[in-house]
């Protein structure tokens, strides 16, 4: 069966031609570029969620480390945990267990975001608002609760009003990272938000499973949110060694031009570790090939224009 990954030209034998001394170059590239950039702050709060209905294409890692970025670079941050396996906080290493108050008491309760909102360690200009486990029981609890669809967006215009009023510094960018399914929860990050980011991996379904989350985002625009948008696509686990890879990103592209990022985010150990340690790639290793990737995409998403 043939190999799926490219080879070097034959005869060429220079160091230059392997996928390795390729992927060096480029981050060598992307260091350069992202020296002295400014991240300019929007003209309003920008309230993004993250969101694919399938699990483990680094829906998770992106909203970290997108956030982190964006914070690293000087602007005020908050990303808000909807998942009730609370992988963002533990990411962002963040204390989350039962007692904690979460975005549980915020959806159920009506407790003000204020009252969650913790900072994250060693990370200036960065807020969360964790998810404990207690979340997994809001989907139902949700069920009979007046205006059930619109309490995260009442919440987070609340806090928003707040901060002002206290004289605090507005925030730039709110995040919301949710669960990979179409819940309650899911719902109410939609109908917070204007803008959708979707991460997709690199592979095979990419589309099948990018054309039902679209259609679920229009049912949502038509009937709860009117002004939802997607107004980015970040294509993850890219592995530029395989034709497949290559396949999928131009597709996407073909048929989301304008949604479709620049940046991808090369499948990467580090990514994957650094939640481990409570930190995002931008810390735990700053040098490497995910944390320039994700430097990168947090920019970019600074110069798109905002719905």
């Amino acid at each position: 069966m043939p190999d799926q990954r490219e080879t070097p030209s034959s005869g060429s034998g220079t160091l230059e031609d392997t996928p390795l001394m390729r992927e060096l170059a480029r981050d060598h590239a992307r260091r350069r570029e992202l020296e002295g950039l400014d991240f300019e702050a929007p003209a309003q709060t920008r309230i993004i969620t993250v969101a694919n209905q399938k699990g483990g294409v680094g829906k998770t890692s992106t909203a970290v480390n997108v956030g982190a970025g964006l914070a690293m670079a000087g602007l005020q941050v908050l990303i808000i945990d909807a998942d009730p396996q609370g992988n963002t906080s533990t990411a962002l290493g963040i204390d989350h267990h039962a007692e904690v108050p979460s975005m549980y008491e915020v959806l159920v309760e009506s407790a003000p975001i204020g009252d969650v909102v913790q900072e994250v360690p060693e990370m200036d200009n960065l807020l969360c608002a964790p998810a404990t486990i207690n979340l997994s029981g809001a989907e139902i609890e949700l069920v009979s609760l007046v205006a059930r669809e619109n309490r995260l967006r009442n919440a987070i215009r609340d806090y928003l009003a707040w901060r002002e009023e206290q004289g605090m510094a507005r925030l730039d960018y709110v995040l919301i990272d949710c669960p990979p399914s179409l819940g309650l929860l899911t719902v109410n990050a939609l109908v917070a938000a204007r803008e959708v980011l979707i991460p997709i991996q690199a592979e095979y379904y990419a589309l099948e499973g990018l054309t039902l989350l679209l259609n679920n985002i229009e049912l949502i625009r038509q009937h709860l949110n009117p002004q939802l948008q997607v107004s980015s696509i970040l294509l993850t686990m890219y592995d530029a060694r395989t034709r497949l890879a290559a396949q999928v990103a131009q597709d996407v592209r073909d048929h989301f031009p304008e949604q479709t990022m620049e940046t991808t985010i090369p499948r990467s150990v580090r990514i994957s570790e650094a939640p481990s340690y409570g930190q995002t790639v931008l810390t735990y290793d700053p040098g490497s090939s995910g944390a320039l990737a994700y430097r990168a995409a947090a920019h970019e998403l600074t110069i798109r224009p905002a719905p």
